[in-house]
């Protein structure tokens, strides 16, 4: 029989670190870049570049008098789903605790630049000639991986219930 509970020690260790990584990337780059500055690391394709993010994805209400306030309060909301999710986690189910805290941590990490700076530092610009993805950050790409994982992560809970099902 498996473990009842999830493992809050592997919670706490994959949030810090990814956290952590976050939060010294974005330091780094505002120390040791303008605003606007551009390094190509592949031609034509990938650059660091820096920039601010007033709002969400794609700059969603970036130009909106209560942007600020919203995105606290949906990050915070954000991270107690999270948190009340993860309690609900039994202990074999490593993938999906794996998952959930890189995306607290992302939601964590983000939220800490709006509290600290009122936006986002942003810094990660893949593009294809003229097309450009909006740039992005090491938070953006925790919350990404982790939400792919916790689907990879369903669909294994899906198939291990038919299963079991199935056996009955």
């Amino acid at each position: 029989m498996p473990e009842r509970k999830p493992s809050y020690l592997l919670l706490t260790l994959v949030t810090t670190f990814s956290l952590l990584i976050d939060q010294l990337t974005k330091i780094y780059i505002d120390r040791a870049m303008d605003l606007h500055q551009s390094i190509a690391v592949i031609r034509g394709l990938f650059s660091i570049t820096y920039v601010r993010n007033k709002g969400a994805a794609f700059g969603f209400l970036a130009n909106t008098s209560y942007r600020l306030p919203f995105f606290i309060f949906v990050s915070i909301v954000a991270v107690g789903v999270i948190l009340f999710a993860y309690r609900k986690l039994r202990g074999d189910q490593k993938l999906a605790q794996v998952s959930l805290a890189m995306i607290l941590s992302g939601a964590v990490g983000n939220l800490i630049d709006r509290v600290r700076l009122g936006e986002v530092i942003d810094f990660l610009d893949v593009y294809w000639k003229s097309y450009h993805w909006p740039a992005f950050n090491i938070a953006d790409s925790a919350i990404c991986v982790g939400v792919f994982l916790l689907a990879m992560d369903m669909l294994k809970e899906e198939n291990r219930q038919k299963k079991s099902g199935a056996a009955k």
